[in-house]
């Protein structure tokens, strides 16, 4: 190793690693990531605020953004595949913090006004102003998934080049930048409403995203300038496309009589350039093109021979076992405070921090898909500390309970909305009772109850969350390298795009799955249901696993031997389906 030329300077090395294109993404992303988890937790804030300390603008927010994404992912990753990485990024990052910083000034001009808003056209205009908050601020988020697709799913894969080992430890670290923001971020701004107030922080929010717009901009452009590679992309007209393909070891291999052939996305190079077709020009093809998108992304991400995979991270989605407004209500209904509750986050992230860590170094020594296995294997046995609390003394878990009866309650014990309770509003309404019925719980449960006798209960229901957080991460970023590593390159953004769509659904139904059921004592039994999901989810990967390496899943092969046989995209046998 030491007779690479002459050396460095300690000087010199420092300053190539902190121009080289992989720093300048870390920073890029860190800038990112910091500006949608402010905007993230302060939006919540807002509404919560504007609408009389009511969920219900809140909850109509996270309906319209989890059902875009869900319908539009695909969509958006197609958009993401046809046009240039360059294009792509700068015009996500473009809408996406233009959104923010409108609404951000829109969100000022109604805290400042509401009064004379709420009197003007019988409080029509205040009704639009929430209308045009929650639009655009579903704009901001489909383009931050844009985004998302293009830097940390594709940008990420070329500039670490084929090695496997450099793309795992750039997924590593943008994900322990992800962990930091995820807690720092809210700290921030939160302080900043605190100490001064909702009106200073929209401003506050409205100008970091200006200046960290012009920021990113320029290290975006920074990075593609030092990757000349990412000035190619399969599946576009390109004099330089061929010096690509000869890159590609894996689509020479399609392109003869490979068996995985028939197993690989529909959205072929031939059919990126579909548009150009003389006679699909009509008016009617060009309304249908987004409804055949979204069904050939689907179909797409289904013959993948990564489908289980993707299929066992969307499953673990549907948990109530995370650090979210639901976990933490059920805290306090047990008697743990604000200031327990954000040790044990921080704890939480701590824990994810060493999942990442510990990533690299089981990737190294068992290869990427035994990683998967080894870290699935290692979050259901943490997770079953969590089964264990369910019917460990303190728990307030009990079947004779109804888990229908809060929500039974609150939608026929108030006065009925006049005409309302089939639509949106019904739905709407249930999850404003979840909320209304979990924040009526910390307050009476001191009374209602007599002093908790046990924190065993919760004690280990938060051990098991906390100690499982090590093998959720490190089992998402091997799900993650598998994606990027084993899909096409033209067609990275609609599998992505459709994997966040899943993502997003499995979270969905498990929201819902608290509206039905949203009292204390029905909490255990949506441990057991989410604790089931995640076992389906792995149980979905280990069939991946043991397709693609057999017997040798419970093998531990050299690093030598490692990358060739088991993370080669060419040895992973496609899943029939």
């Amino acid at each position: 190793m030491d007779n690479t030329g002459p050396k460095k300077t300690c000087c010199e090395a420092v300053l190539d690693f902190f121009t080289s294109a992989k720093f300048l993404i870390y920073m890029g992303h860190a800038l990112s990531t910091w500006g949608d988890r402010m905007w993230n937790f302060a939006v919540a804030v807002f509404l919560v605020e504007l609408y009389g300390n009511s969920l219900l603008l809140t909850a109509v927010y996270g309906l319209v953004v989890a059902g875009s994404v869900l319908l539009l992912g695909a969509i958006i990753g197609d958009w993401v595949d046809r046009n240039p990485r360059l294009k792509v990024a700068q015009t996500s990052l473009i809408v996406q913090n233009s959104c923010v910083i409108a609404c951000g000034v829109l969100l000022m001009v109604v805290f400042q006004f509401k009064e004379q808003l709420s009197v003007m056209y019988n409080g029509w205009i205040l009704t639009t102003c929430y209308i045009l908050v929650i639009t655009i601020a579903n704009i901001a988020n489909l383009a931050s998934t844009a985004m998302s697709i293009t830097i940390q799913r594709d940008w990420v894969v070329v500039v670490a080049g084929q090695d496997s080992s450099k793309l795992a430890d750039m997924n590593a670290t943008v994900r322990i930048i992800d962990q930091l923001t995820n807690i720092l971020a809210p700290m921030l701004v939160g302080q900043v409403m605190a100490f001064g107030s909702h009106f200073i922080g929209c401003g506050f929010i409205s100008g970091w995203n200006l200046v960290s717009m012009c920021v990113e901009y320029a290290l975006l452009w920074k990075v593609y300038q030092k990757t000349p590679a990412l000035a190619t992309k399969a599946g576009q007209k390109n004099p330089q496309q061929q010096e690509l393909k000869d890159l590609s070891p894996v689509r020479e291999l399609e392109n003869g009589q490979s068996p995985e052939e028939s197993s690989q996305p529909l959205m072929t190079e031939s059919a990126a350039n579909r548009p150009e077709s003389p006679r699909k020009r009509g008016c009617c093809y060009q309304v249908t093109e987004p409804l055949r998108t979204l069904k050939a992304g689907w179909i797409s991400y289904y013959n993948q021979n990564i489908f289980f995979a993707g299929m066992s991270l969307a499953f673990l989605y549907m948990t109530v076992l995370g650090f979210d407004c639901i976990t933490t209500g059920y805290a306090y209904t047990q008697g743990l405070n604000g200031s327990v509750l954000s040790l044990l986050m921080g704890a939480s992230a701590i824990s994810g921090i060493c999942g990442t860590v510990a990533f690299t170094w089981i990737r190294k020594k068992c290869g990427l898909i035994r990683t998967g296995f080894i870290s699935g294997v290692a979050q259901l046995s943490c997770l079953m500390l969590c089964v264990v609390s369910v019917f460990s003394p303190g728990s307030p878990f009990d079947l004779t309970v109804s888990p229908f009866e809060d929500l039974y309650t609150h939608l026929v014990g108030e006065k009925a909305l006049p005409e309302a309770d089939h639509s949106l509003t019904g739905l709407v309404s249930g999850v404003n009772a979840t909320a209304t019925t979990t924040a009526a719980s910390m307050t009476t449960s001191a009374e209602e109850l007599p002093p908790l006798q046990s924190y065993l209960s919760v004690s280990l229901l938060f051990a098991g969350v906390i100690a499982a957080r090590m093998g959720l991460w490190s089992f998402d970023l091997t799900v993650t390298q598998l994606i990027q590593e084993n899909v096409m390159e033209s067609e990275r953004g609609v599998i992505n795009g459709v994997q966040n769509s899943m993502n997003y659904l499995l979270d969905l139904l498990h929201f819902i799955m608290v509206i039905l059921a949203p009292n204390p004592e029905a909490f255990g039994l949506l441990v057991i249901i989410s604790v089931s999901f995640v076992a389906m989810g792995h149980m979905m990967y280990f069939r991946f696993a043991f397709k693609s390496l057999g017997s040798r899943l419970f093998l531990c092969c050299s690093p030598e031997q490692k990358v060739e046989n088991v993370e080669s995209p060419s040895s992973i046998t496609a899943a029939t389906v």
